[in-house]
């Protein structure tokens, strides 16, 4: 050992402890093993959780040694001293006792040498020597270092997952006893010890409530893997995992793995079909999902396929084309099962239009017709829901659009003579041969091109199954086709004048709400319109009839809304990595004398572009005393907003906002959320004299002298700060600040006399925000962070009361900061 290590150890000399880090880190390579298995020798003595002067002379010469071998790259040659120190530490306590929360002597130990080992956690001799002593510390009460142990595992098994599989019933324990961040490994081991992780299926999922974002998808893609490999295990997690389908995060994932837990096990999914629709219909995009479960059901008896069957053929008949091709595969599957369910006639139906409507027309009236026929042997069925598909009992909205959609087959139909004429006898028939019917097929695509993939695959195979001439003159449409008759179709039966789409194809990326200006605009431009033209107008326009309806209903949304969500004053939509983003601007209307935003605005970046041009369009309908119209400026604009957003399921700007009256509560408790994350509300406050969101100053005028007198603090008192020292180790540290000015003043000590460190100019600081919920349980629950262009500070306060009012005065003094500047700059140019 050398020299000087050998004095400082051996005679606890903490006076040249200090001289340790004047040699090379050469000099002292060979015998670090020597010193670590000294320093265990010591932190195992009797005296040693009493003796502070031992316990400063190892934490300096763990340090000296750690940074030793991170510098000479020797962890292989010394990790077996390395892990041996650090596994003596689980044989004393851990944990602190008390009021004191300062780590234990052994738990500062093994913090610091968790640190080293975690910069190496790539490395396998060690891992193999590591990750066993890993998996005890979890167990142990320490809250810090179970985050460190876990910080390693989860790197661990990204590099080497099979050194984990033994410790699998150990890891999910640790799971389901609060540390949340190991969900990440198991998906990691899954593939090793399934069975381990089976038996513990249903605590886990039932933990999904209880976890935050990041770790939710975890045990999301856990989930995914289980469904994947053996569905059947999940199969008593079924009704847990559909309580789970209105969280909007959640949907799409978890819907794709119960399909797969439907093809394995129906039977669980019967008494749940309701809440799957009720999905299907709050989110259309994953009526795919929907349309398979029912499909799956179906399969297990007549009864059930019948009930299945019922349902797909409603969605065939109401739902747009992207959907048909699912539709028609499980609608085709069902029917091929269960021949008597349409009387042995399925295969002439699928020939007989090339139309989806007419289709699901037939197919409705079939299906009543084998019920009445039941019902008249005596076999008692409740009513048919198929009746809406022939027109009777469908709800206002819907029964415009089948109205719109028959029309337009009408059409169709006039334009090639009557080839494709449906008799309303009770057993369809087909008017002419197969042969003369593919003739006319061929006089009709002159008018009509628009045959989806999904309708040519059932009707060619329904083809090629008969014999004879049924498939001699038959005329292959390529899939290609598709798209381009699609266009034309709309072109030529929904014509928009040419003013309209001039004006659509201008509309810019950006809008500007101004909800009594677009409301003006609104009855001043329904003043003009002739008498006859609103009455057609109405028929028409599906946005304008939504909003007539439902004015009192919005009218008193917004005017409980805008107490609690703010309207932006501009909105741009901008594409990203991670899909759109609304760029939200707001200011504040009063332009005070001391106001925060007279020349500046409170900018916010949404991942929720939809829901923001919802609330604003609601918010332009309540300042009007008529409903606002597709073609008005201010509809038009947000519109434009709305296309750029591209969102999923390709619904237009009417259709998306005529869905629901109002934004459901969970979606505005989200958006409430994200303004409290960007600390919102500390700058901002609803006046109910002004009837809008004003800044602070001009809110509270009575403090605006208060805040703006020169030398007086505006906020002072005792923080700890976050001391790094390395990634993964930090200490805190008690010190004094005051936050007057300009600046955030503070002091190198507990006391305010003592000398001033470098303070933190207002101007420069970026954002202040709570530290993230995720780490809040990582015992930070009074902790904010503040970002500058150079560093980040982590301070905490006495209690959560004083961390919110820290944060405020802190927002307050930055955004006043940032308005001086502006006004300055304004003045100078």
């Amino acid at each position: 050992m050398h020299q000087l290590f050998s004095q400082v150890l051996g005679q606890r000399d903490l006076s040249r402890a200090g001289d340790l880090f004047s040699l090379e880190d050469s000099e002292i390579e060979d015998c670090l093993s020597q010193a670590l298995d000294q320093i265990k020798d010591i932190s195992c003595s009797p005296d040693y959780l009493t003796n502070d002067n031992d316990q400063a002379v190892v934490e300096i010469c763990i340090t000296r040694i750690t940074t030793a071998i991170r510098e000479t790259g020797s962890i292989e040659q010394h990790s077996t001293a390395l892990v041996g120190l650090w596994e003596s530490c689980l044989e004393h306590n851990l944990t602190p006792k008390g009021e004191n929360t300062e780590d234990t002597p052994h738990a500062k130990i093994a913090s610091d040498i968790t640190s080293c080992i975690l910069q190496n956690y790539s490395c396998p001799s060690v891992m193999v020597l590591a990750v066993p002593v890993a998996v005890r510390f979890l167990q142990r009460g320490n809250r810090e270092l179970s985050r460190n142990m876990s910080s390693y595992l989860s790197l661990a098994a990204i590099a080497k997952a099979d050194l984990l599989a033994e410790h699998t019933q150990a890891i999910t324990l640790s799971v389901l006893g609060g540390n949340h961040m190991l969900l990440r490994v198991l998906p990691s081991v899954y593939p090793k010890q399934p069975d381990t992780i089976h038996c513990h299926l249903g605590s886990l999922t039932a933990m999904m409530s209880q976890l935050e974002s990041p770790e939710q998808q975890h045990l999301i893609r856990l989930i995914q893997m289980v469904a994947e490999k053996h569905p059947l295990m999940l199969s008593p997690q079924v009704p847990t995992l559909v309580s789970y389908l209105g969280d909007q995060s959640l949907t799409e994932a978890l819907l794709g793995a119960l399909v797969d837990v439907s093809q394995a096990s129906p039977s669980s999914f019967v008494s749940f079909l309701p809440a799957v629709r009720a999905v299907g219909q709050q989110f259309p995009v994953l009526l795919g999902h929907v349309a398979k479960i029912h499909g799956a059901v179906g399969v297990i008896s007549e009864t059930h396929a019948h009930n299945s069957l019922v349902y797909l053929v409603f969605l065939l008949g109401s739902m747009e084309h992207s959907f048909h091709h699912t539709l028609l595969l499980e609608i085709r599957s069902l029917t091929d099962r269960f021949p008597s369910l349409l009387g042995g006639c399925g295969k002439d139906i699928y020939r007989m239009s090339n139309s989806f409507t007419a289709i699901a027309r037939q197919l409705g009236r079939r299906l009543e017709e084998r019920t009445a026929m039941h019902c008249r042997v005596g076999e008692a069925r409740p009513p048919s829901p198929c009746a809406s598909l022939s027109g009777a009992g469908r709800g206002g909205a819907e029964q415009r659009m089948q109205a719109q959609i028959e029309a337009l087959d009408e059409k169709m139909v006039d334009g090639v003579g009557e080839g494709e004429a449906l008799e309303d006898s009770p057993v369809p028939q087909r008017r002419y041969s197969l042969s003369q019917a593919v003739r006319e097929e061929s006089r009709e695509m002159r008018f009509n091109r628009s045959k989806s993939l999904a309708l040519h695959t059932v009707r060619s195979r329904s083809i090629n199954s008969d014999a004879g001439e049924d498939g001699e003159d038959s005329e292959q449409i390529p899939d290609g086709i598709y798209s381009n008759a699609m266009a034309k179709l709309r072109s030529e039966n929904q014509e928009e004048p040419p003013a309209e789409r001039k004006l659509a194809g201008e509309e810019s990326a950006s809008a500007t709400t101004a909800p009594d200006r677009g409301g003006k605009e609104a009855e001043k431009g329904q003043s003009r319109e002739p008498a006859g033209g609103k009455e057609e107008q109405r028929e028409s326009d599906r946005l304008l009839v939504h909003l007539r309806d439902n004015m009192e209903a919005i009218r008193e949304f917004c005017k409980d809304m805008m107490q609690h969500i703010p309207i932006p004053e501009q909105c741009v939509i901008e594409d990203s990595t991670r899909g759109c983003v609304a760029k939200l601007s707001f200011s504040c209307p009063l332009k005070g004398h001391y106001c925060l935003y007279a020349k500046s605005c409170f900018n916010l970046s949404s991942r929720q572009p939809h829901l923001w041009i919802h609330i604003m369009l609601l918010r332009l309908q309540s300042k009007s005393s008529v409903p606002l119209r597709s073609k008005d400026e201010c509809v038009r604009n947000l519109a434009s907003l709305w296309e750029k957003t591209q969102l999923k399921g390709a619904h237009s700007f009417p259709m998306a906002m005529t869905q629901h009256v109002t934004p459901h509560r969970k979606d505005l408790d989200s958006l409430q959320v994200q303004l409290e994350e960007v600390r919102f509300f500390d700058l901002f406050g609803y006046s109910e004299e002004e009837g809008s969101w004003l800044c602070f100053m001009c809110n509270n005028p009575e403090k605006a002298t208060v805040v703006n007198q020169e030398g007086k603090p505006l906020i002072e008192g005792k923080l700890k700060e976050k001391q790094v020292r390395w990634k993964f180790i930090k200490r805190w540290k008690t010190r004094y600040f005051t936050l007057a000015g300009n600046q955030l003043l503070f002091r190198r000590g507990k006391s305010k006399d003592e000398l001033d460190d470098i303070p933190i100019e207002l101007s420069k600081v970026q954002s202040v925000k709570v530290v993230a919920k995720k780490r809040r349980d990582r015992g930070l629950p009074r902790a904010f962070e503040i970002f500058t262009d150079s560093k980040t500070y982590v301070l905490k306060a006495q209690d959560e009361k004083h961390a919110e009012e820290w944060l405020q005065c802190i927002n307050v003094a930055v955004a006043q900061a940032r308005e001086r500047e502006s006004s300055e700059a304004t003045t100078y140019l």
